[in-house]
């Protein structure tokens, strides 16, 4: 888990994340989302919002770490949502995400 978020800490300091619900869905709806990740905590609604617009928008979506984990990795206050909107960044994500699922 760590090794994700310390990437997406990466990404964010290069300026290729956008955080917060109202970000993260702008950048989903506009097309410049390549990633969209939901805390694992975030409420109902917004987990469904998000797998419905990311769906719609053909967006890939995971779920990874609690809200302040997921903050903390982006240095801000807790977080339910962000958008990575850089597709390299993005694709490092996903592949770290699918390393860490199958050593759990």
């Amino acid at each position: 888990m760590n090794k994700v978020l310390s990437f997406l800490g990466l990404a964010c300091r290069a300026g290729a994340v956008v955080s917060g619900e109202y970000a993260t869905e702008k950048a989903v709806k506009s097309g410049k989302a390549k990633l969209c990740i939901v805390a694992s905590d975030a409420s109902d609604n917004t987990r469904k919002l998000f797998n419905d617009k990311c769906s719609y928008y053909e967006v890939p979506i995971i779920e990874l770490g609690t809200k302040d984990e997921l903050g903390k990795a982006i240095g801000k206050d807790y977080r339910a949502s962000a958008a990575v909107t850089d597709s390299s960044f993005a694709e490092g994500l996903i592949k770290k995400y699918e390393e860490l699922k199958k050593s759990e």
